[in-house]
């Protein structure tokens, strides 16, 4: 069975022109190079809406188009929902602003970390275990692939912080770009008996 991805596309092209557009309106100080898209989104931040807006928008876009696709699959639909609500989540709960001894809500700063966290590992670990359910070799390299990936980049974020701009835009694009080849109809190779399903 196919998903819908007709809910992911959409917010995709403007996750591209976001990430890319947004910054030369954000803070004077900000760097497409060094600061992540989160950023564009932190507190008292310009048109941070629109970054928020658009997290939100793949949270959703993710679940609906994904939910069809894994029907018989309880594990994945787990980790697809865990995905969605935290990026949802890291949009309501604000990173802090980049402009040094403006005020903020620390706490909120606080749970914007602990969403974007819990995204990342949930999207890596519904890439790692999409190998498991894929019939075709490709698909299986592709989604471990893009596990491996994942975890790379976001190293690379906390490692050489220069460029966190960088590895942290081309993790959404790979990431999302994924999803929706994988969700177009990538073949599956088995399903689970219902007695044995989370979800039906």
């Amino acid at each position: 069975m196919k998903g819908a991805i007709e809910f992911l596309i959409p917010p995709y092209l403007i996750l591209l022109l976001v990430i890319f557009m947004l910054p030369f309106y954000s803070v004077e100080s900000y760097s497409i190079l060094e600061n992540t898209s989160s950023q564009l989104g932190a507190q008292h931040s310009p048109y941070a809406w629109v970054m928020n807006t658009t997290f939100i928008l793949l949270g959703l876009g993710s679940m609906l188009s994904g939910w069809p696709y894994l029907k018989g699959y309880g594990f994945h639909r787990l980790a697809l929902l865990i995905f969605g609500f935290s990026l949802i989540g890291a949009a309501i709960y604000q990173h802090a602003p980049i402009v040094a001894g403006v005020a903020f809500d620390a706490k909120e700063d606080q749970m914007h970390s602990i969403f974007s966290s819990l995204t990342g590992a949930s999207f890596t670990v519904f890439a790692m275990s999409a190998v498991f359910i894929l019939r075709h070799r490709t698909a299986k390299i592709s989604a471990l692939t893009v596990g491996v990936l994942a975890v790379l980049l976001s190293v690379l974020i906390f490692t050489i912080p220069e460029f966190m701009g960088i590895w942290q835009r081309a993790l959404f694009i790979v990431a999302f770009g994924w999803l929706i080849v994988l969700f177009g109809g990538q073949e599956k190779g088995y399903t689970i008996p219902k007695k044995y399903r989370i979800f039906p």
